[in-house]
C-alpha cells in the first residue's frame, strides 16, 4: 500500500506542473508574433518612405541647380562689396524644414547656431568679426524652431512655416524677405545657416553672409559710382532673396537626401530585427512542442506505472 502511494506522489507532479509551463510559454510566443507583425509594418513604411524620397531627390537636386544660380550672383555681387566697418548685430536667418524623419538634418542647423550666438571656437563666424550674444535669430521651418526656442529663446523674433513643402519656389523666397525687411528687426548684416549639400549620402551645416543697405553703401565699389537712393534698398532686398531661394533649394535636396538614408538604415535594423524575432520565435514554438510531447509521453506511461504498482503490491501480500 505504501508503495502504490509513493509511485503516485512521485508521477502526479509531472502532469500538474506542466500546465503553467505551457501556458506561459504561448503566452511570450503570443507576444512575439504581435510584435513581428508590428515590425513588419513599420519595415514596409520605411521601405515605402525611402522610395518616395529617391524619387523626390532626383527632382530636388534638379531645382538645387537652378537655385545655385542665384547664388553665386550674389556672390559675384558682394565680392566686390567689401567693408571694414565691423558688423557685430548680425541676423540669423535658420533654414529648417517642417517635416523630420530625416536624421540629425535639424539639430546640425540648431548647433551650429548656438555655437555662433555664443562665440564659440569652433564656430562657422569669422573670429575677427565677433557676434553679439542678444543677435535676432529667425527660423524658417518648425524643427530648428522648436530647438532654437529651448536653447535661445529671448534671441527668436519671427518663425516661418509651409515654406517649400514640395519644391521650394523664388516666390516663397521673395515673400519670406518681404516679411523679414518689414519686421522692423534692427541688424547690420544677415547670415544665413542652412545645409550644403555634399553628395547623395552627406551634408553639412553651413553659413553665407548677405549684406544689408548700408553695407553695400559703404562698400568701396559702390561708392565709386553715382546711384539713386533706393539703388541699394532694392539691391538688398533682391539680394536676400536670392541668397534664401538658394539655400531652400540646397537645403531641400539635403533633406530629401537625409530622409533616404534614414529610411534605408531603419529599413535594414527593421529586416535584422525581424530575423532576430523570428529565431526567438521558433525557439520558443520548438520548447513549446517539446513540452506537450513530454506530456503525452508521460500521461500514457502514468496508468502502466500505477496498474504495475497495483499488482506489486497484490502480489506482495499474497
Amino acid at each position: 500500500m505504501l508503495s502504490r502511494q509513493s509511485l503516485v506522489r512521485a508521477a502526479a507532479p509531472s502532469r500538474t506542473l506542466a500546465g503553467p509551463g505551457t501556458a506561459r510559454n504561448m503566452a511570450t510566443l503570443r507576444e512575439i508574433e504581435l510584435r513581428l507583425k508590428s515590425v513588419r509594418n513599420i519595415e514596409k513604411i520605411t521601405k515605402s518612405m525611402k522610395m518616395i524620397a529617391s524619387t523626390k531627390l532626383a527632382k530636388a537636386q534638379r531645382a538645387m541647380q537652378a537655385g545655385k544660380e542665384y547664388g553665386l550672383a550674389n556672390a559675384e555681387v558682394f565680392k566686390h562689396s567689401d567693408s571694414d566697418k565691423p558688423a557685430p548685430n548680425k541676423l540669423f536667418i535658420v533654414v529648417s524644414s517642417d517635416k523630420g524623419l530625416c536624421g540629425g538634418i535639424h539639430s546640425s542647423l540648431s548647433k551650429t547656431t548656438r555655437k555662433a550666438i555664443a562665440n564659440a571656437p569652433d564656430s562657422l563666424i569669422d573670429a575677427k568679426d565677433p557676434v553679439d550674444p542678444e543677435s535676432p535669430v529667425m527660423v524658417i521651418g518648425d524643427k530648428s524652431k522648436a530647438q532654437l526656442s529651448r536653447a535661445v529663446p529671448k534671441n527668436l523674433q519671427l518663425t516661418f512655416n509651409q515654406i517649400g513643402r514640395d519644391i521650394p519656389t523664388f516666390a516663397d523666397a521673395a515673400g519670406v524677405a518681404d516679411l523679414i525687411i518689414k519686421s522692423g528687426v534692427k541688424y547690420d548684416s544677415i547670415v544665413l545657416v542652412y545645409n550644403k549639400f555634399v553628395s547623395a549620402i552627406s551634408y553639412e551645416a553651413a553659413t553665407v553672409v548677405v549684406k544689408g543697405e548700408e553695407a553695400l553703401k559703404e562698400s568701396e565699389g559702390f561708392r565709386a559710382y553715382e546711384m539713386e537712393d533706393d539703388f541699394t534698398k532694392d539691391l538688398a532686398e533682391f539680394s536676400l532673396a536670392n541668397a534664401i531661394f538658394a539655400a531652400l533649394t540646397e537645403g531641400h535636396a539635403c533633406e530629401q537626401s537625409a530622409r533616404r538614408n534614414a529610411m534605408d538604415n531603419a529599413s535594414k535594423n527593421a529586416t535584422d530585427m525581424i530575423g532576430r524575432l523570428q529565431m526567438q520565435y521558433n525557439r520558443g514554438r520548438q520548447a513549446a512542442i517539446t513540452n506537450e510531447l513530454v506530456d503525452i509521453i508521460t500521461g500514457m506511461l502514468f496508468p502502466r506505472t500505477l496498474s504495475t504498482a497495483v499488482f506489486l503490491t497484490f502480489d506482495f501480500r499474497c
